[in-house]
């Protein structure tokens, strides 16, 4: 064994310590290690037993055995039996990993720069050989995740690890029997704060995860019993069409197609929307599994700036296409209170933005619009005269149109509440 495997093999007791002392310090969930002894000697013979594997099998770059690998499982299920969480987990694994880079520099500065060719050949080890173990530890972490958690706790585990990028999403998603495909529409259902007697919707959540067979999870808002729905749908690529024949037609581009919601999104909302029976507002955003983060955003103000609505067979989330205004008109103060403003003009009329919000959902269609709000059609137009004499805007022009609709969907958003 060369000078810096030898280094390292010396160095294994005081750097195991090292590692026990650092978890009860830097990671809250250790902290019963100050005051549980057998827990103490039994966490620093695992960091002290992998360390000395670590400087066997390094030197010739043998692998991590099944023996091994099984051992670390098995920590990895201890743990997570015990409660830990997969934030704790996720900074275990980032200190170990970083201790370890530390004590692999430590022994090459005692070495005073010698054994370069031993340090190349323990970081070509390290790194594969870290990234099973890592696997090993996250399978034992998820065994025991399986037997503690009901079905929709681990969904619920599956959505968040996804949209914080953790690697244990793999192996959760295994034990769920869910497929992690290449894209997905991360999906936000706002859900308003709600009367103290209405029921819980823990019921109603577990009714989708099983339904939808999707990654779910609730997020409670900051009324007591307001939050966001958020779900992870995974959209499966479109059947390959056959190429169309020669022609001088412009060819339309990938970007200029409408961003539409997938009907499997839309069963979705509406499901759950039945089962709340109280008006809620959908956003959704499509993107590659790896920046459903930033989805999530996109999705979350889609959602704010989008109209309060009941469950019905029409109910669908909106896209960015569909609020791309009020998305603007939210992060621009003084034309939001302008268009407030407009808003507090229609107040004397009788249901003016309620026929307004009719008459454009139905593409200002009279007769439509008429049947749609159980009034005659004289009606409906004296309605509209109305909205023109108190706001001297015409709501079948194309000012109208741009000002009216902007101001019905803040309106029904709750965004001036």
């Amino acid at each position: 064994m060369g000078s810096f495997f030898a280094e390292l093999a010396r160095q294994a007791s005081a750097n195991a310590r090292r590692e026990v002392e650092a978890y009860a310090r830097e990671i809250p969930e250790f902290g019963f290690l100050d005051t549980n002894s057998r827990a103490r000697a039994e966490t620093l013979e695992y960091a002290l037993w992998l360390r000395r594997r670590t400087v066997e099998l390094s030197p010739d770059n043998s692998e991590l055995s099944d023996d091994d690998l099984g051992c670390i499982a098995a920590v990895g299920e201890l743990r997570a039996a015990a409660g830990m969480p997969l934030d704790a987990r996720q900074r275990v694994l980032r200190l170990h990993t970083s201790l370890m880079l530390r004590e692999i520099n430590e022994a090459t500065e005692a070495q005073r720069g010698a054994g370069v060719d031993e340090l190349m050949r323990m970081m070509s080890w390290f790194a594969p050989q870290g990234e099973r173990g890592i696997r090993a530890y996250s399978q034992g972490f998820v065994t025991a995740l399986r037997h503690r958690l009901p079905y929709v706790e681990q969904a619920a585990l599956l959505a968040r690890s996804l949209l914080n990028r953790d690697p244990i999403s793999t192996e959760l998603a295994s034990a769920l029997g869910m497929e992690l495909p290449e894209r997905c529409a991360v999906t936000v259902i706002r859900v308003p704060d709600r009367p103290a007697g209405d029921r819980d919707l823990e019921s109603d959540i577990e009714a989708l995860v099983k339904t939808h067979h999707a990654p779910i999870t609730w997020c409670p808002g900051k009324g007591s019993r307001s939050g966001e729905l958020i779900a992870l749908i995974p959209l499966r690529p479109a059947a390959p069409q056959a190429s169309p024949g020669p022609s001088t037609a412009e060819t339309v581009q990938p970007h200029s197609v409408p961003d539409l919601a997938p009907d499997l999104v839309s069963d979705l909302v509406r499901d759950f929307a039945q089962a709340l029976g109280r008006p809620c507002a959908a956003g959704t955003a499509t993107s590659p599994l790896s920046e459903v983060a930033d989805a999530l955003d996109l999705a979350r103000r889609i959602s704010r700036a989008a109209p309060l609505r009941r469950a019905s067979a029409l109910l669908r989330p909106h896209t960015v296409s569909d609020v791309f205004v009020e998305l603007a008109v939210a992060d621009a103060p003084f034309v939001d209170e302008w268009l407030h403003a407009v808003g507090r003009s229609l107040q004397p009329g009788p249901d003016l933005l309620v026929t307004l919000d009719a008459y454009y959902r139905h593409d200002m269609h009279r007769g439509a619009t008429a049947a749609a709000l159980n009034v005659h059609p004289r009606t409906l137009d004296y309605r509209l005269r109305r909205v023109r004499e108190l706001t001297g805007i015409d709501p079948g022009s194309t000012r109208g149109v741009r000002i009216f609709s902007t101001v019905v969907t803040r309106r029904l958003s709750d965004a001036w509440h």
